[in-house]
């Protein structure tokens, strides 16, 4: 395993990191009668064994279970005194400046622990900086809790647009900063070097785009000649970037934690040529990406047969443009599957006209959804 620099924290930090969100962990609230963790557990151990030493949890994560699974690992071999642990505090959930306290005390009974490493306030924005973190005096909280011994560090995850992150990292509060970046998403990449110029820790989440990434061929793959698979492409690409500290990944089988540690092992990097042939593609794919769709949503409400029109674009982007065959089909056949759910696939669409009367770029959607009906249908 590859160890960073963790920002200014003193700690070295393995390149990939654990996330615990898709362990294997049965679908049972936390009052409900408890899963079989061990699964999960044995599945984190493999992780620490083969060198990852950074956990990342979440206080909603696995329905209140993946804390609890992590505590329990890391009990296992004292990993605990070997392996760093993040988790998160839900802003959302705080009523009074006293739910701090009773969540981060909660936080620590499920994992078992005295202290946690990296207490992160969770998908935060810039207007949480006038909102609850002022409210509520968090940054003051959390001070309290690091002289206590609580928490050694706090950080912050992020889903906002890049502006609002440099707002974030200049308050000078926070030891290390969880964001969005992979290999079709580089809007953070200036921010992420301006974090570790700031001497913040750099976790980047989502390396393989959230699953997008994590099949086999498309023009990623072709780019290369066969070289790498996609997905260890994807992660290859993330820790290619020396302003990146770990690349956080959210396993969930054996085969996916020795595949990923076998990348984050590997001491030779992309070559230049490599990353370049990555990023001409990526940006030819993008021009061609927004030909069908470019993600802004104004035709979905405005459609009377409640088409998911965006989501059907999006797996026809994946077939077309990015050549992820399997995985346009599989999100093509999940469109409409939610009993719960008022939304359709292309098939209900009747060819009314009024999305392309709400589209910003006039695309033809109607010969769009023809063309998804046809590939995924037909």
């Amino acid at each position: 395993m590859q160890y960073r620099k963790f920002g200014n924290t003193g700690f070295e930090i393995s390149a990939l990191g654990f996330g615990a969100m898709r362990l294997p962990v049965a679908d049972v609230p936390l009052d409900g009668p408890e899963p079989d963790l061990e699964p999960a557990i044995d599945l984190l151990c493999r992780g620490f064994e083969a060198g990852i030493n950074y956990v990342d949890t979440a206080y909603f994560y696995l329905r209140g279970w993946s804390e609890i699974a992590v505590g329990r690992a890391l009990k296992r071999n004292h990993w605990r005194d070997r392996v760093r642990l993040s988790t998160k505090l839900p802003l959302g959930e705080l009523k009074c400046a006293d739910d701090f306290w009773r969540i981060l005390e909660n936080q620590l009974r499920k994992l078992d622990t005295d202290h946690i490493d990296f207490y992160h306030f969770h998908g935060i924005g810039e207007s949480a900086l006038s909102g609850p973190i002022r409210e509520f005096r968090l940054f003051e909280q959390a001070a309290k809790a690091r002289d206590r011994g609580m928490i050694r560090h706090l950080s912050f995850s992020f889903h906002d647009r890049p502006a609002a992150m440099k707002t974030l990292i200049d308050t000078g509060e926070f030891s290390s900063v969880l964001f969005q970046y992979n290999l079709l998403d580089v809007a953070n990449a200036e921010m992420i070097a301006y974090a570790a110029g700031k001497g913040l820790g750099t976790v980047a989440m989502g390396p393989v785009g959230g699953g997008r990434l994590a099949f086999a061929g498309g023009v990623f793959e072709d780019a290369l000649g066969g070289k790498f698979t996609t997905p260890e492409l994807a992660l290859r690409f993330v820790l290619a970037n020396p302003s990146v500290s770990c690349a956080l990944s959210g396993m969930g089988s054996a085969a996916m934690v020795d595949a990923n540690t076998r990348v984050a092992s590997d001491a030779d990097p992309l070559t230049e040529p490599e990353l370049a042939a990555l990023v001409r593609v990526r940006e030819q794919c993008g021009e061609l990406r927004n030909l069908y769709c470019t993600g802004c949503n104004y035709c979905g409400p405005s459609c009377p047969e409640h088409v998911r029109i965006p989501a059907v674009l999006e797996a026809l982007i994946y077939d077309r443009v990015y050549g992820f065959r399997e995985h346009a089909r599989s999100s093509y056949a999940r469109i409409g599957s939610a009993p719960d759910k008022e939304e359709r696939n292309a098939s209900a669409c009747v060819g009314c006209g009024l999305c392309e009367s709400k589209c910003p770029q006039k695309l033809p959607i109607r010969k769009h959804l023809a063309e998804a009906r046809a590939l995924f249908e037909g």
